[in-house]
Formats: structure tokens, sequence, C-alpha cells
């Protein structure tokens, strides 16, 4: 006989069970990706240790200093680089910070980087990544009036998964913000 405890312990665990598909990843708030992007540099370069933005993607070990935030939230069709207008209210959110951001400070500066799993081959996700990145920039900047100065993308395809599996995984499909004005010339 099934009780209301037995189906409450029966909920939580298909919750919490990723493999059933019910895992959803909410986007942070306007304020979570503000915070992240503002926090104290984790480390300060000198005027003669800054390099150029092409440098600064091809660096792990300086991109990994950077403050940064995972947005897992978009959710693009298998294969698609589109935002659909189901989206834009996600997108939204992560627009309101990077305008408040901006009117801090107009030097601050973006990277929209691009991510997938390890579904395909090497080649097509390094370019469903670039165009996913791209993707993120025209839609903040078309739709929400995101100055396209401040941003830069980049495709990393599966390079960098979060999850190292080469099954499919919803966390390895995301793009990341990170702020770069501390570290390019």
């Amino acid at each position: 006989m099934l009780t209301r405890r037995t189906f409450a312990v029966a909920m939580v665990a298909a919750l919490a069970m990723p493999s059933l598909g019910f895992t959803q990843a909410t986007t942070p708030s306007a304020a979570t990706i503000e915070r992240q992007l503002e926090a104290a540099p984790r480390v300060k370069l000198r005027p003669n240790q800054r390099v150029t933005i092409r440098e600064f993607k091809k660096r792990p070990d300086l991109r990994r200093m950077a403050r940064s935030i995972d947005i897992q939230s978009i959710n693009f069709e298998f294969g698609s680089a589109a935002i659909s207008p189901s989206q834009y209210g996600k997108v939204e959110i992560i627009a309101d910070a990077l305008r408040r951001i901006l009117r801090r400070d107009r030097g601050a500066r973006i990277l929209i980087e691009g991510h997938t799993d390890a579904v395909g081959s090497f080649e097509s996700n390094q370019i469903l990544s670039e165009q996913r990145a791209a993707s993120l920039k025209r839609t903040l900047v078309r739709e929400f009036g995101v100055p396209a100065y401040a941003m830069e993308t980049v495709g990393y395809g599966e390079e960098f998964l979060l999850v190292p599996t080469q099954q499919e995984n919803w966390r390895n499909r995301r793009v990341t913000l990170r702020r770069f004005d501390d570290f390019v010339r």
C-alpha cells in the first residue's frame, strides 16, 4: 500500500536522479551573476603580464583565475545553436546583470564561452560550441540591448567537461560567463 510518506520518499528519490531526466538547472539570479562577475579578482596581473584577448582565450591557466559563472539553464535543441523565444526569460536575467555591471564599469568585458557534451565528433562539437556562444551574444545584443563591445565569444566544444563522460550529460552543455578585463592589455 502506498502511504503519503512512501510517496514523498519516492518523489524525492526520483527528483534526485539525473538519469530520469527530472533534473533541470535554474538560471542564477541577476544578483548572483553580478556578485560572481564583480568579485575581487583572484589574481592581479601587472601591466607587463597582461595578454591579448586571443591569448586569454587560449590560456586555461589565466581563464581559471578570472571571475566566472556557469549558466546551465539555457536549453539548446540537440545539434542546434538557436535560442528560442521560450528561453528569453533566462537570457533577460543575464542581460539585466550585464547591463548593471556595465553601468558601474564601462570597461568591464565578458567572455561568453560555449561548451558541449562529448557526443559527436570533436570538430562538430567545436563548431557547435562557437555557434552557441555567438547565438547568446547576438540575443543579448539584439533582444536585450547589451552593448556588443562588452562581449567576446569563444567555443571550447567538449574540451572542458564538467562531468567527465563520453555520454550525453546536460551539465556539460552550458555557457560560461567570464570577466576578462583584468587580464588583457
